[in-house]
């Protein structure tokens, strides 16, 4: 049995990063990475660009690493390889085809899954998921033959491959499981200006309805709704969230919730053994709870913690997360915890009629979190009042005026 001093499961920008990091820090270590893609890393950030797609942008600009990127450093790469399971006890991980790997010290940064759709038909050619590389270049060559999409779901998903169609001249439908776009992430004025915006570019949603079937033969002929409707498509892409397959890390003992469960040092409740990105159900000291995060810069930095740590270096993960989508004339940014609560307060700035709103969620006193249309500038004054904890129970009113400037609530640096 091999045995590497770092062993960490995922190739993506956590498992990357970590593996980067580990080697700075501990130049004699035996590092290696498996990761379930055939591919070294690559940008899942470029992957969300509809110029990506329509291909204005150079296919090869995806790739973070060179191939002799880990030969130089010393870094194994076990590429097209799965983690099916773990004995805490000898250290070792099992891969799918049966190869044994010891560890001094193990990182679980195997991101989440494409959430796949339980209906008859949703295994054709033509139905697709976007998560990979390989994901990427299905879609691609399929817009170029397609004359008509269906989009599921009412997330980034869904948003982002809503535009890519339409800008390659597709007749695009999306349909919704909720009553409105991004429900209940955004409230529901919000929401609503997302979908004028869409339908305004010739985006056909379907509201509080579901899939039924996929209809075809070799491909894709149409969708069947639930309430009997059905819409022809060459095409089905769907974006209904993502999911970790966790069964063979219950068995081994690790606490997993929707995700890994890890303490504000990234460590999970094995010895040894951390987790990092989109697959850790992390204690946030800044919002006080247990949360997810599945964006590319949660996962570097995470991976990047989870590294110093595992060669010795035991910090708390402090990070207030933000993400921006942009798609159909709009920014639209989202900042820490935004999900609605009996406690919390959400605080409005802005109006539907000047289509620049911000929607501040408040708890304990605190802002916690926050949604944003087409007032991005504000993101940054916001990340920081998250960040820092900044008491704002006195200043509601003023939080409602738009033009209140937000900046002027951080405490003064001397």
């Amino acid at each position: 049995m091999d045995r590497f001093d770092y062993l960490i499961i995922g190739g993506g920008v956590a498992g990357t990063t970590a593996a980067e990091t580990i080697r700075q820090r501990d130049a004699a270590a035996s590092v290696a990475i498996v990761s379930d893609e055939p591919h070294r890393l690559y940008s899942r950030v470029m992957l969300s660009k509809p110029q990506f797609f329509l291909e204005k942008i150079p296919f090869d600009s995806v790739w973070l690493k060179k191939p002799e990127w880990y030969d130089q450093r010393q870094v194994t790469l076990l590429s097209g390889r799965s983690a099916v399971g773990l004995d805490p006890e000898k250290k070792a991980v099992t891969l799918d085809d049966g190869t044994e790997l010891g560890y001094g010290k193990l990182l679980l940064a195997l991101g989440c899954k494409a959430r796949k759709l339980p209906v008859p038909g949703a295994d054709r050619k033509g139905v697709n998921y976007l998560r990979t590389i390989d994901d990427a270049k299905e879609i691609i060559a399929r817009v170029k033959e397609a004359k008509r999409a269906v989009t599921v779901g009412g997330g980034f998903i869904s948003f982002e491959m809503c535009e890519m169609l339409r800008l390659a001249g597709l007749e695009v439908t999306n349909v919704l499981r909720e009553r409105y776009f991004w429900e209940p992430v955004l409230d529901e004025v919000s929401g609503c200006l997302v979908e004028e915006a869409m339908e305004a570019g010739g985006v056909d949603i379907l509201r509080q309805t579901e899939l039924k079937e996929i209809v075809g033969e070799d491909g894709v002929r149409s969708v069947v709704l639930k309430d009997g409707r059905e819409i022809p498509c060459d095409m089905v892409i769907i974006g209904i969230g993502a999911c970790l397959s966790a069964d063979w890390l219950k068995e081994a003992g690790l606490e997993v919730g929707h995700g890994i469960w890890a303490n504000e040092y990234l460590e999970t409740n094995l010895p040894d053994v951390w987790a990092a990105g989109d697959v850790a159900e992390f204690n946030d000291l800044i919002l006080g709870e247990r949360i997810m995060c599945g964006t590319w810069v949660n996962a570097q930095v995470q991976g990047r913690h989870a590294a110093a740590a595992m060669t010795g270096e035991r910090q708390e993960f402090r990070l207030v997360s933000y993400y921006t989508a942009h798609g159909f004339g709009m920014n639209i940014g989202f900042i820490g915890d935004v999900m609605p609560g009996p406690d919390r307060m959400m605080i409005s700035r802005g109006t539907p009629d000047t289509g620049s709103m911000v929607h501040l969620l408040i708890k304990d006193g605190e802002i916690i979190g926050a949604t944003l249309i087409n007032r991005n500038e504000e993101i940054g004054a916001i990340v920081k009042l998250v960040e820092q904890d900044v008491k704002v129970e006195m200043h509601l009113r003023e939080l409602s005026d738009s033009d209140f400037d937000l900046k002027s609530l951080l405490p003064q640096q001397g």
